[in-house]
């Protein structure tokens, strides 16, 4: 939810006559773009480089930690800003020319703030994360609660809300599956990503801007980090296919009308002008949200100023292409254009990420200087599909590439991209040791193929079948934040082990951290013998009973089954096996939430006597708590209430 910031006043969903006005701004900034390059009032002929590093924030059991506004106060440096979440942040780079040390002074410049928010961060017991989707989110750290209290993000939460009419409904298939349904757009605060920013010139820009398009996938397959969601595996790069649905505004129907979602690859290539994007955005999206209009941009120009263009520039921050066309004023006081590369994620290091901007902006400079349009040997379809591609499966994804031709991501990159990418960066002016040092670290991640997702998904698999779930992704999370501190690139990171959870793993005072979210269950009307037989093929002792919605309806115990098998026997049934469940389960229930402290759990438990506790939010079952999951953890929670 970019671009909205720097405007004192966001208003609510624009309806009636404001909507007009805004839209009369809106077309008016449009005309004063068209006359701008007409008149050639840009600045040319600079190559300048920028970056926006978003970030999550955790406690010191490795959790999401809402400590956003608390930390700003603090630190009082403009270069932090909020981001969606109050567990997210985001830190800007000053903008540096790409040519001599610059992107050596934007790795420095970055390493230096996330020191100062380290210190800031542990005064008040917390610890900034760079990657993609931090492991350790959960679907209750989403609500509304924990958005940052700003105007502008309550207002585009409304609108898009409004917009969808329905609740926003995932799906991504992956290693694991996920379907889950949320009340907000708060499910796109699990995004952090890496955006790379690249001054360039009126006249190029359609031809450029379609070479990022084409280099989005290749760039992407590199750079993989958010391999999980809420437990699942997924894609090697989730937050592509999540950002996507997050904001997703389309109204579900039977109808075959094609629309397009507000986070998109684009739908055709640029042939002439930014202009086509800017047109294509007003055209086929909505205005969500307005603010103070205090300048007409045509007058602007009459009177010899440089407009502002906010309706435009508010309006393309609430449309979300993965290479955006961005409109800026520079220090000098001079209006540039700038492509924002945004499907890089966070992470594994700051070096890491300043590797992948070097390889993408040297890949921008050599194939950019040839004067030859990509759209003449690549379909846009491919190139579209190349990215969905490099998400799903990273380095080990397929592309079509130029003139059609079918190549694997991993020798594209080593055997043509990234010579190229070496001449590019010299060709632009770049220090030459710095050219080298960061493709070398995309060369050895690459011939390792060890991306950051790859580095998750191995330490992963590594502690299978040890801990908790709950206790793997900690591990991976506390992992992540000991090896940043170190400065090695992410490819020379060791395997997270469990044992590096320390004292987070006594801090696991809430049910949804080891939660069995894998169950069984049946409907009332299904036979008593087949909860028999799922008992023994599973080995369980209780059955939930939900309904066709997910509803729980009651629970069925090993007991009862055995006690009604005992019954029938004594009265000679044969038919007892075919006796419905809702005969014989216990309807009166007792239960937790997600959120209810683990103590409250054992203590419930105890009260009642039951072996149980079916796990609801919102009215429907979504995991189950029994005496087992409490084995590993029970000792070490009276230890810890003993000392407090």
């Amino acid at each position: 939810m970019e671009d909205t910031r720097g405007h004192k006043k966001v208003d609510g969903q624009l309806e009636g006559e404001a909507r007009r006005q805004f839209t009369r701004a809106l077309l008016a900034d449009l005309r004063a773009l068209e006359r701008m390059i007409d008149e050639d009032a840009f600045e040319t002929g600079v190559a300048r480089i920028g970056a926006e590093q978003e970030l999550f924030l955790v406690d010191e059991a490795f959790h999401p930690a809402a400590g956003a506004m608390k930390i700003l106060e603090r630190i009082d440096d403009p270069h932090f800003t909020t981001e969606l979440g109050l567990f997210n942040l985001e830190v800007n780079a000053d903008p540096q020319p790409l040519a001599g040390d610059g992107l050596a002074r934007m790795e420095a410049q970055m390493l230096g703030l996330l020191d100062k928010l380290r210190d800031v961060a542990a005064e008040v017991d917390m610890m900034p994360v760079l990657v993609g989707i931090l492991p350790t989110i959960r679907k209750n750290d989403l609500g509304l609660e924990n958005m940052v209290p700003s105007p502008r993000y309550r207002a585009l939460n409304q609108a898009m809300t409004e917009a969808r009419g329905a609740a926003y409904d995932f799906a991504i298939r992956g290693t694991d599956d996920l379907v889950v349904q949320h009340d907000s757009v708060m499910v796109e605060a699990c995004n952090a990503s890496f955006q790379v920013h690249l001054q360039v010139d009126p006249k190029d820009f359609a031809r450029l801007y379609n070479l990022a398009q084409a280099l989005a996938a290749p760039v992407l397959s590199i750079a993989t980090n958010s391999p999980l969601l809420f437990g699942r595996r997924l894609w090697n790069e989730t937050r592509i296919a999540l950002f996507e649905q997050a904001v997703d505004t389309r109204h579900k129907g039977h109808h075959l009308r094609e629309s397009s979602a507000r986070v998109s690859f684009g739908k055709r290539w640029v042939r002439n002008s930014v202009l086509e994007i800017y047109k294509e955005d007003v055209a086929r999206f909505r205005t969500l949200v307005g603010t103070d209009l205090d300048e007409n941009a045509l007058e602007a120009l009459d009177a010899g100023r440089v407009p502002q263009l906010k309706a435009l520039r508010l309006h393309n921050g609430t449309v979300y292409r993965w290479n955006r066309a961005c409109y800026g004023i520079g220090p000098n006081g001079k209006p540039h254009l700038r492509i924002e590369l945004r499907v890089l994620p966070s992470g594994p290091t700051v070096t890491d990420e300043i590797a992948n901007a070097a390889f993408w902006l040297g890949l921008m400079s050599e194939m950019g200087a040839n004067g030859e349009d990509v759209a003449t040997r690549m379909d846009f379809d491919h190139a579209q599909a190349n990215l969905y591609a490099a998400a799903r499966e990273g380095l080990g994804a397929r592309f079509t590439w130029l003139d059609g031709e079918e190549v694997l991501a991993q020798p594209l990159v080593l055997d043509r991209l990234l010579p190229m990418a070496r001449r590019g960066l010299v060709r632009a002016g770049v220090d030459a040791a710095d050219a080298t040092r960061y493709l070398d670290v995309i060369e050895h991640r690459v011939r390792s193929m060890r991306t950051g997702a790859r580095w998750m998904l191995q330490s992963l698999a590594g502690m299978k079948d040890r801990g908790s779930p709950g206790e793997r992704l900690t591990a991976l999370v506390a992992a992540t934040v000991a090896r940043q501190k170190t400065g090695r690139a992410g490819h020379e990171w060791e395997r997270a082990r469990l044992d590096e959870i320390g004292s987070a793993k006594s801090s696991y005072h809430k049910v949804s951290q080891y939660m069995t979210t894998d169950i069984f269950t049946v409907q009332p009307d299904d036979a008593v013998e087949l909860v028999a037989d799922l008992m023994g093929w599973e080995r369980i002792r209780h059955v939930p009973v939900e309904d066709g919605e997910g509803h729980l309806l009651g629970l069925v115990s090993y007991r009862a089954v055995l006690r009604h098998f005992t019954e029938m026997q004594k009265q000679g049934s044969a038919d007892a096996g075919t006796t419905p469940v809702a005969d014989i389960m216990r309807r009166d229930v007792t239960t937790v939430t997600p959120d209810t402290p683990t103590l409250e759990a054992i203590s419930l438990m105890r009260r009642y006597r039951i072996g149980c506790l079916p796990v609801v939010q919102d009215g429907h079952l979504v995991a189950i708590l029994t005496e087992e999951d409490f084995m590993n953890i029970a000792s070490e929670l009276l230890i810890e209430k003993i000392e407090d």
